[in-house]
């Protein structure tokens, strides 16, 4: 047996969301980012009909917290007997999603709790730069993280022919979709011309380019599938996931224009026996606008090189052919720093038919993609209904 059937026929379906919640989105003044993630937790446990006793597992992680696993249980008073905190920027709560999976099939924990909460719009230790210096790339004096993926956009421009109005389509797709999410932070109306005319942050990056600068948190709780249907709500089945690094710095980028979306992608997809054809709803981390692009690319939704053409013409935006962040993404409804935990709480909404006026008819099969650090890690998963199992 390949190692890729093993983990296909261990993994799929075998865990699933029965609790979500969100908290302190968009805006919590005042607050720590322990209380917010609190408020998300008390959420995702009031929604699953569960008490934090019940919780053994616990996956999290954070930039204000260095021993984050172990700040977190603290604080909520609950005594893991599994606790996870690998920490790879905004892919990391999908990757915990993965990890969360593998600990209840394993019997390492019978309720999982994955969780995340940030203060950086409101508070006053705002996290704006690295705290480690690229060694290489700093003697050029770039602006941390927006002049590394403005390095990949303007390489996919010079490589495909993409432009500016491509991604401008894309922001545009993005507060179409806020603007239907009560929760959003920026719902006034934005087109196209707007977006070009922005001020520039770092060339071809305007500010419209960039995701937002938010409170906010999350919480998941999983349970093995076996389990699932005891709870109150729909359960949500995680299909397939898959995580690949191929980098760290931008400039150990084996090829700016492809990221390691490329591997974790099919790796998902192959777990879950599924393609991106079957996919209703695509929640992508959108720190900046090349990411969606770069992503639809790298997933398999059109072809290298074909992303400006393919957001065109609202392909992407309500209404078109490929919902994409139906929130309103990182660039219109929330980015607290790391946004992966709100592809998946997003994702759970829209297969629960919870998503309001921004709801997806008949949405079966999610795709969720993080990203952290500079286009380095790069996490999928695939998350579906009871009847994708």
């Amino acid at each position: 047996m390949s190692a890729a059937s093993f983990s296909d026929s261990l993994l799929r379906g075998r865990a699933a969301i029965v609790g979500a919640s969100l908290g302190g989105v968009p805006m919590a003044p005042g607050r720590s980012p322990l209380e917010i993630l609190g408020e998300a937790v008390h959420g995702a446990l009031a929604d699953a009909g569960l008490k934090l006793s019940d919780v053994d597992g616990l996956f999290t992680g954070s930039s204000y917290h260095f021993l984050a696993g172990l700040s977190v249980a603290e604080y909520l008073g609950i005594h893991p007997k599994f606790c996870e905190a690998t920490m790879v920027g905004g892919s990391s709560y999908v990757g915990h999603l993965l990890t969360a999976a593998m600990a209840l099939h394993t019997g390492q924990c019978e309720v999982a709790l994955v969780c995340y909460g940030s203060n950086q719009g409101s508070g006053h230790g705002k996290l704006k730069s690295m705290a480690e210096t690229p060694l290489y790339e700093a003697p050029y004096a770039p602006r941390y993280p927006i002049s590394s993926y403005a390095f990949a956009a303007a390489r996919h421009m010079h490589q495909y022919g993409s432009t500016r109005e491509d991604l401008a389509h894309i922001a545009v797709a993005a507060r179409q979709w806020a603007q239907l999410n009560p929760l959003a932070y920026a719902r006034d109306p934005l087109s196209i011309e707007q977006v070009l005319a922005a001020r520039m942050v770092s060339d071809p990056l305007s500010v419209l380019d960039c995701c937002l600068v938010t409170d906010g948190g999350g919480a998941l709780v999983l349970v093995r599938s076996e389990r699932a249907k005891d709870f109150p709500k729909p359960p949500v089945y995680v299909l397939g996931a898959a995580a690949a690094t191929w980098h760290r710095q931008i400039a150990s980028m084996p090829d700016l224009t492809v990221t390691a979306a490329a591997e974790s992608g099919p790796r998902a997809f192959a777990m879950a026996g599924l393609t991106p054809q079957d996919v209703d709803v695509v929640e992508l981390y959108d720190a900046f606008t090349i990411n969606t692009l770069l992503f639809l690319e790298d997933l398999g939704f059109c072809a290298k090189g074909e992303g400006g053409a393919f957001v065109r013409g609202g392909r992407i935006a309500p209404g078109g052919a490929l919902p994409v962040n139906t929130n309103g993404g990182g660039l219109s409804c929330c980015h607290p720093g790391m946004y992966g935990m709100f592809l998946l709480i997003e994702a759970v909404q829209q297969l629960r038919g919870e998503a309001g006026a921004r709801q997806v008819a008949n949405a079966q099969v999610a795709l969720c993609h993080g990203n952290g650090g500079v286009l380095s890690s790069q996490v999928t998963a695939l998350l579906g209904t009871a009847a994708t199992v």
